[in-house]
């Protein structure tokens, strides 16, 4: 079994949720308030059920982001990269990697090139460093990869991944180091020619 690094959480992931499980939360504990409120009124049972149930439904969907919001990760093995998520584990084979180089978030995805809603994620985190990983090819079809990883994982249509994590120094020296280990040979072990591995074994 290939031998793993350390786990690295992907930033994107991290922010996007602390950005959305708090909203989520509080309305999912509004909508059971008010549920209690429509039960005390005296309202038609069904009523006060309905909001109950996506209340409760809400309030377990800001309970999951919040628990989910470090599961997003890379970690260097000893053969390949794992980019996991919460719907996806991508194995990334280092024969697939072409070289690794470092951008700025900010200078990658400027405001007037993304949406609105990306440019506010980017905002926080634009003086960070990311490393970029250019490939020979996607170990899958990149449509299939768009549904799954945010559009900040790539900056243009080059086979690649963009990876934000807090210490991208770090990382890429242990992803470096991993590389260099597979990338070098076995060493095999010497053939015994000398006169005494050639005189019989009297012990046979």
């Amino acid at each position: 079994m290939a031998k793993g690094g350390r786990r690295y959480p992907l930033v994107i992931y991290t922010h996007m949720l602390d950005r959305w499980w708090p909203a989520i939360l509080l309305l999912g504990l509004a909508l059971l308030g008010l549920s209690w409120a429509i039960y005390s009124w005296g309202f038609e049972e069904w009523r006060w059920l309905a909001f109950a149930s996506i209340g409760g439904l809400t309030v377990f969907a800001g309970f999951m982001m919040l628990v989910l919001r470090k599961s997003a990760y890379v970690q260097p093995f000893s053969d390949h990269l794992k980019l996991a998520t919460p719907f996806l584990r991508l194995n990334i084979s280092y024969k697939r990697f072409l070289r690794s180089t470092s951008a700025n978030m900010g200078a990658m995805f400027p405001p007037n090139s993304v949406s609105k809603w990306q440019a506010d994620i980017i905002q926080p985190v634009a003086k960070m460093t990311a490393l970029i990983i250019e490939l020979n090819a996607y170990p899958m079809p990149r449509s299939f990869l768009r549904f799954f990883l945010s559009p900040l994982f790539f900056k243009d249509k080059t086979p690649h991944f963009v990876i934000l994590v807090d210490d991208w120094m770090k990382f890429s020296s242990e992803l470096e180091s991993m590389r260099i280990a597979a990338d070098s040979p076995t060493p095999q072990k010497k053939r015994d020619n000398s006169i005494l591995s050639k005189l019989p074994n009297k012990n046979k």
